[in-house]
């Protein structure tokens, strides 16, 4: 794979000059420039497509966020910033990672790992494209195996994987938005809170579905359709 064409935009000089230097020892980034306002950068953006935007949140003329939402075509995204309270808003657009100032070369090389997994993972064929998805929990981009996902349960505006061999996962997104990730073939909404793989369906009497795991879960009245599939 070619090395990542990215930029950093960020209002402080000593910071964009750690990037820099960050950018420079790591041979699967290639920087294609620097920029200490966000007017800048995103004229930059819009005629010259990159892999990844480094960008800081709190500028003086544009937050980082407000500038990533106005993009027409958006790069994978790394927020830079002092500030934790961002991370909910960062990760609602798609944020590949935020890194919290100052943080060392090992935490930014594992935001380009990251990173690149993700661009490898849409490159790939449709085969294999199939078996794993990834879901932002924690403030991190996650990578889930679909044949490791026991259910999936709804909580309120929150998710719960809960998955073979491993502690659950919680992610911020309603179970609408989770389904249509999944293929429709290997999957099914069985209930307004929960979403089952069907492969891993033992049995189902009087409205209630046994798993593979020995886990009993309700059948609700409007998903009871895919029972005479």
């Amino acid at each position: 794979m070619m090395p990542l064409r990215c930029i950093a935009i960020d209002d402080e000089p000593l910071a964009l000059e750690l990037i820099r230097d960050y950018c420079s020892r790591n041979p699967e980034i290639l920087l294609a420039g620097t920029f200490e306002d966000a007017i800048s950068g995103a004229e930059f953006l819009n005629k010259n497509p990159v892999d990844l935007l480094l960008i800081d949140i709190n500028m003086p003329d544009i937050s980082g966020i407000d500038l990533v939402r106005s993009l027409k075509e958006k790069p994978m995204i790394i927020f830079t910033t002092a500030y934790r309270n961002f991370a909910a808003e960062g990760f609602e657009l798609d944020a590949i990672d935020y890194l919290v100032k100052p943080f060392e070369y090992q935490r930014f090389a594992k935001a380009i790992d990251k990173a690149i997994e993700y661009k490898r993972f849409r490159e790939r064929g449709p085969a294999e494209e199939g078996e794993s998805i990834f879901i932002y929990s924690e403030y991190k981009l996650v990578k889930i195996n679909l044949a490791d996902i026991e259910y999936i349960e709804s909580l309120q505006d929150y998710i719960k994987i809960h998955l073979t061999g491993t502690k659950p996962l919680m992610s911020l997104m309603p179970l609408k938005r989770i389904l249509e990730k999944l293929p429709a073939n290997r999957f099914q909404r069985i209930h307004r809170s929960y979403i089952v793989p069907l492969a891993k369906i033992r049995s189902v009497l009087n409205k209630k579905v046994q798993l593979s795991s020995a886990v009993e879960l309700p059948v609700g009245d409007s998903y009871s359709g895919f029972l005479k599939r």
